[in-house]
């Protein structure tokens, strides 16, 4: 078997959703796998959280210029967690046979501190339950790095067993910066983890980096195990990512999470906000939603406690259509990158209430004008209402079964302002 059957037979065992976008080298492990096309990167880690926070196990096929579209909820993710296991398998191609870049993946690990792993022809199946296994750990992605080296050449089909686990989202009383916090200490497990896999063997001599060949073989290359400084070289494919990171050191302190108690107040929606009517009547009928960034976020805060999780600007739309079915979203938001998400939902009819929050301005960077999201999604056939139309709001804030959007307009108050409530 080609290592990437191996992989895409361990995939069809560990994951409960697999999505990908093909491109050179992981085109033949997307479809083998039997994953699910999506529209771009960035919507099929959407797709990803959403299926996470439903507590499903997911995988995401890429090749590696597609991770850097995926870059801002794969770093939001770190910080919000998650609960089902999710793995972005990366396809580096480090001589350009068919890309235009040589990118390693690899340094994504630092950026959004997660867990890599970059398997052999013998650990590749094992690796991906592995990497499933470490993103319910330290409740945020794990990447799983893979060349043409090991995709094409022989792999060592095994019986990977499925292990249960749960990751767990950041407690709704934390503050921000309380999140960073929390997601710090769990990166600083990853060290013990990393030193201590099993899946590392070290036998002296050279080191063999995920493909290439060594007396001693490493597969967490993200926080890299310490006993690799004692080889007597370090082989890898592509950069030398191993051999930079050498030195890696756990966070010395990692500040106490904070909570908004600690902190003393949270802040809620303008005095005067004209979408309060909206936030009500979801209150009201107990309709969870994916917030977006932006005034959205403000749903996860009391007194409302509607949004359920966010990762980034744009992502609303994504994450709901594969957990909570309703997506609160800003019309820059859905302009700024949220867009590609809704095009792949109508293309695949799948039910969504996308509600966007239309007052023509950036209401969280100081209200610079954004565009008016209607005339670029005419395809979607969105109902406009106004927010103080309560009777039409009542009959369009429902679950559909069908993909509806609702663009909700209202003009923010003058000297708009974030209330800040004392607790």
């Amino acid at each position: 078997m080609k290592g990437y059957d191996v992989l895409a037979q361990a995939l069809r065992s560990c994951a409960d959703r697999i999505y990908t976008v093909p491109g050179y080298p992981v085109t033949e492990l997307g479809s083998v796998a039997g994953a699910e096309p999506a529209a771009g990167e960035k919507v099929a880690l959407e797709y990803a959280l959403g299926d996470s926070l439903s507590e499903r196990r997911a995988a995401v096929i890429m090749k590696n210029a597609g991770l850097n579209a995926c870059a801002d909820p794969l770093v939001q993710a770190t910080s919000q967690g998650l609960i089902g296991g999710l793995v972005i398998i990366a396809g580096d191609d480090p001589a350009a046979e068919g890309s235009t870049t040589t990118q390693d993946s690899r340094y994504y690990g630092e950026i959004a501190q997660v867990p890599v792993l970059e398997p052999g022809p013998e650990t590749c199946a094992e690796s991906v339950e592995a990497a499933f296994s470490a993103s319910e750990q330290f409740s945020r992605a794990a990447l799983l790095r893979v060349t043409p080296e090991l995709l094409f050449a022989s792999g060592e089909p095994k019986v990977v067993v499925r292990t249960p686990g749960s990751g767990t989202l950041a407690p709704a009383n934390l503050t921000m910066k309380g999140r960073a916090s929390r997601a710090d200490s769990l990166f600083g497990e990853m060290f013990a983890w990393s030193r201590d896999h099993p899946l590392n063997r070290f036998s002296g001599g050279a080191a063999g980096i995920g493909a290439a060949r060594g007396e001693s073989a490493v597969v967490t290359v993200y926080p890299p195990p310490p006993q690799v400084g004692s080889c007597s070289e370090i082989r890898e494919i592509g950069r030398p990512f191993v051999r930079e990171h050498l030195h890696v050191q756990p966070p010395w302190e990692i500040a106490k999470p904070e909570t908004i108690a600690e902190r003393g107040y949270y802040r809620t929606f303008c005095r005067g906000c004209p979408f309060l009517p909206v936030f009500e009547i979801l209150e009201s009928r107990r309709m969870s939603v994916v917030a977006d960034a932006g005034c959205s976020i403000l749903t996860l805060n009391p007194p409302y406690r509607l949004g359920i999780a966010t990762y980034g600007l744009g992502t609303a739309i994504g994450v709901a259509a594969r957990s909570t079915r309703v997506a609160l979203i800003g019309d820059y938001g859905l302009i700024h990158s949220g867009i590609q998400s809704l095009i792949d939902v109508y293309e695949k009819k799948t039910p969504l209430l996308c509600i966007v929050l239309n007052n023509r301005c950036m209401g969280m960077t100081g209200g610079q004008e954004s565009p008016d999201p209607a005339r670029y999604i005419s395809w979607a056939d969105p109902v406009t209402v106004g927010a103080a139309d309560h009777e039409a709001l009542m009959r369009l804030l429902v679950a559909p079964a069908e993909p509806v959007t609702v663009i909700v307009e209202g003009t923010c108050p003058e000297g708009r302002y974030h209330e800040t409530v004392e607790c």
